[in-house]
């Protein structure tokens, strides 16, 4: 597996090359890695137009990934989410574009559907446990698709969400063929998924088109990610690059491709056997757990999730007692807290997390239920909320009135009420129960 990008720069950092080109700090050191961040000069090929090194290490990505292509970001899987629904745009048959999506989307999406002016339908969860879950079973999504006047341009699911929730998406994949609708899949989670025996990448059970953060389970700088597009999605490579170049900064980091570079090589060689020892090892943390009555929730390989309902203790409990031996968790709240594993931790960070967990004391109390949410009223579409003028209320001031940017907390960035809803008593009261206390409204 070559490294073509890493080992253009390497080799430019080496040359001497007096730099009359930005960055402005011509390679000087501050940070320690200024000799390695450069600009699209001569030789370093162009990301949004690629033909060269970026193409040729993203053929080996794709060859990895078992894609028709893999294109790179270096601004996230927000940049990919709002790739994919251009897409959709631009293929859209109607004189309105509609998404149909699990109601537990990133906020990412709603912020592409108002740049865009992509109309969303939402399936919301038949059980409500917590904000960011939505399950959608294959059954439920026939329903909603023959409940619906037209059908979608696409369905949109997040899978694995943030508490560790795998969707179905092979059968859901089966479903949308059938109607004709692709299918695109939010997989920020699920990078690693594509090595594991037997493969759970959404790509590899019929997704179209999915979104990876490489950087939340790979080891690759933070913003890098990858757009997967599937063999058979009818799009060509230049348009598909058009579609990401359309929001993407023109000065795409090239710290981060290097990153995305490198990781293809350790993805071809020891990353699979690391992988399986880390969730053994990892495996055998959940089990101890449970012999002590401490309940974990299933979830996908790289994650552990505790919640109050289940273990007693809350997000934030969990946090304090964990920071006090020096362990930082990904999230928590009221409800839950969620720990992510990669190969890239020590035996000692698995042998510290075991110690402070198990030192857990089984409890039996009262559990405090999150309010049930309601399913708000649409007033506006999310473009017109979204580009309205608008001010920041207290949450408990808000009901009645229409939401104009969703406020949430980033992790995991997923709003109660859409741009465009009208905020009722319920939604205020979820919104408060998660901590958010003010919200942006129409004026």
């Amino acid at each position: 597996m070559k490294t073509p990008i890493a080992d253009f720069v390497k080799k430019y950092a080496e040359s001497g090359t007096s730099r009359f080109h930005m960055p402005g700090h011509k390679g000087r050191s501050v940070l320690g890695c200024e000799a390695l961040d450069i600009t699209e000069i001569s030789g370093a090929d162009v990301l949004y137009g690629a033909d060269g090194i970026i193409a040729e290490s993203e053929s080996y990505a794709s060859a990895l990934f078992g894609s028709g292509h893999s294109f790179y970001s270096t601004e996230g899987s927000t940049l990919a989410i709002k790739a994919m629904l251009a897409l959709i745009k631009k293929r859209s048959q109607g004189e309105r574009t509609t998404v149909l999506a699990a109601r537990n989307v990133h906020k990412a999406f709603v912020y592409a559907c108002a740049l865009l002016d992509i109309d969303a339908e939402w399936i919301y969860p038949e059980q409500f446990t917590h904000l960011c879950s939505c399950e959608v079973t294959p059954n439920t999504l026939e329903t909603k698709l023959n409940a619906m006047t037209s059908l979608p341009d696409a369905v949109y699911v997040t899978s694995p969400d943030y508490l560790g929730n795998i969707a179905d998406i092979a059968r859901l994949s089966d479903v949308c063929h059938a109607y004709g609708i692709p299918l695109l899949v939010d997989n920020a989670h699920g990078a690693y998924l594509a090595f594991i025996e037997p493969s759970l990448h959404p790509l590899a059970l019929g997704a179209d088109m999915c979104s990876d953060s490489a950087h939340k389970t790979l080891p690759v700088l933070t913003g890098g990610a990858y757009l997967h597009v599937s063999k058979s999605y009818p799009a060509d490579k230049d348009e598909i690059r058009a579609a990401l170049a359309l929001f993407a900064s023109t000065s795409p980091s090239y710290l981060i491709l290097q990153s995305l570079d490198l990781c293809n090589e350790y993805l071809a060689g020891e990353y699979c056997t690391e992988l399986k020892e880390c969730i053994k090892r990892f495996d055998s943390i959940k089990k101890a757990l449970a012999d002590r009555s401490v309940a974990v929730e299933q979830s996908e390989p790289l994650k552990l999730v505790l919640t109050k309902s289940k273990c007693s203790y809350s997000g934030f409990e969990l946090a304090d007692i964990l920071r006090e031996a020096f362990i930082e968790p990904e999230f928590y709240d009221a409800d839950a807290l969620v720990l992510m594993a990669t190969p890239s931790l020590t035996p000692t960070d698995f042998d510290r997390l075991e110690k402070a967990l198990l030192s857990l004391e089984p409890k039996s109390t009262a559990s405090t239920e999150p309010p049930l949410p309601s399913v708000p009223e649409r007033a506006l579409s999310i473009r017109e909320a979204v580009f309205s003028a608008s001010e920041t209320v207290a949450t408990s001031d808000s009901v009645g009135r229409i939401c104009a940017s969703p406020t949430v907390s980033c992790p995991p960035a997923v709003p109660i009420v859409m741009s465009g809803e009208i905020i009722d008593k319920r939604s205020a009261e979820l919104m408060l129960y998660y901590g958010i206390e003010k919200i942006s409204v129409i004026n």
